[in-house]
């Protein structure tokens, strides 16, 4: 005789489930905003009712068992189902409503969803946007996130996605250490400078610095005097003089309009990574995630036309053509340039 589902044993599942796919408890607690210690004990009830360990425990780590392996496989399929009867009953509803969860990162998150969200919450009030910023990559399924915002090529994995702009890669540092080192004119001048360079925080890899010259893409990776794994965290030191570094235009911007950077190497820079919204398919007809989508195209749209890290002659983004001009390039830069041309 099959036991009927209790509330106590969905409610297991869906902590095992959510625990499993984020490697954690606390990662767990937090997208279904309950504490730790609720997510442990519910866990520990359903493993006793199953007569069986999910996890394999120890301080540092939490590791499916194999019987947690089939059963996590399972349980998403149950949540996904889940997940479509809602959204099917929220289709069914004209006026966006209810919570939005929006996941994205950080510096996306901070610099452009942030501040369009009032905007948003005027036009539809009954609305309540979640949003979750992070570095780390979020199944969008398994977390119950209708819209994700994501940096680069995106992988087939089955989600409905819009392409809403790219990301204008260039070379910024700030006036005060351009008129101490002078200006770099080729991107081989950099190795007379301090470099800031990035680090991932998924790989711990240190991103190569790229730029067009000529018809080619030239990758390199300096000799960095400072790695950063932060884009603000490295636009802040750019700001105080620390060297020249990469940044998105997007991030930039705001730097260069108050006059604390500068873009250098303006006609070597290139088009980065582009900026696509994500969705599942269970959301397509949710108002919610249609009337979000709809705005961020809004959002995004100045970042298919901006100017920062414009080529050597033009005004930069947020300077009137009539700026002091740049300081001259540094004495090892005009003879690297005088060699290359006798």
């Amino acid at each position: 005789m099959k036991e009927r589902m209790t509330l106590e044993r969905l409610t297991g599942i869906v902590a095992f489930a959510r625990a499993a796919s984020s490697g954690s408890f606390t990662a767990a607690a937090r997208s279904l905003s309950v504490s730790p210690s609720a997510v442990s004990r519910t866990i520990g009830r359903l493993e006793r009712q199953l007569g069986v360990r999910l996890f394999s425990r120890t301080t540092r780590s939490l590791t499916l068992t194999a019987e947690g392996q089939a059963l996590h496989d399972r349980a998403l399929q149950l949540l996904q189902a889940a997940e479509e009867v809602v959204q099917s009953a929220a289709a069914a509803r004209l006026e966006p409503a209810g919570v939005l969860k929006v996941a994205a990162s950080m510096p996306i998150g901070v610099r452009l969803l942030a501040p369009a969200l009032p905007e948003f919450h005027r036009r539809h009030p009954k609305v309540r946007v979640d949003l979750r910023l992070g570095d780390r990559f979020v199944n969008l399924v398994e977390e119950g996130i209708d819209v994700a915002v994501r940096i680069g090529h995106l992988a087939d994995s089955g989600l409905v996605s819009r392409g809403l702009a790219r990301t204008r890669i260039g070379a910024f540092a700030s006036p005060a250490y351009l008129a101490r080192r002078g200006v770099p004119a080729h991107p081989e001048d950099l190795r007379d400078h301090d470099c800031v360079s990035f680090r991932y925080q998924a790989s711990g890899q240190v991103m190569a610095w790229s730029f067009r010259v000529g018809r080619r893409i030239v990758e390199f990776r300096p000799d960095a005097s400072m790695v950063v794994d932060a884009s603000d965290a490295i636009a802040e030191v750019l700001a105080a003089g620390g060297g020249i570094g990469l940044l998105g235009s997007f991030i930039a911007e705001p730097y260069v309009e108050r006059g604390l950077l500068r873009p250098v190497l303006g006609r070597f820079a290139i088009d980065g990574a582009p900026i696509t919204a994500v969705w599942p398919e269970s959301r397509r007809a949710s108002p919610n995630a249609r009337a979000f989508i709809a705005y961020l195209s809004e959002v995004f749209a100045p970042l298919a036309s901006d100017g920062v890290g414009e080529p050597a002659g033009a005004a930069p983004a947020g300077m009137s053509a009539g700026a002091q001009p740049a300081p001259a390039p540094s004495a090892a830069s005009r003879s690297r340039r005088n060699s290359a041309k006798a």
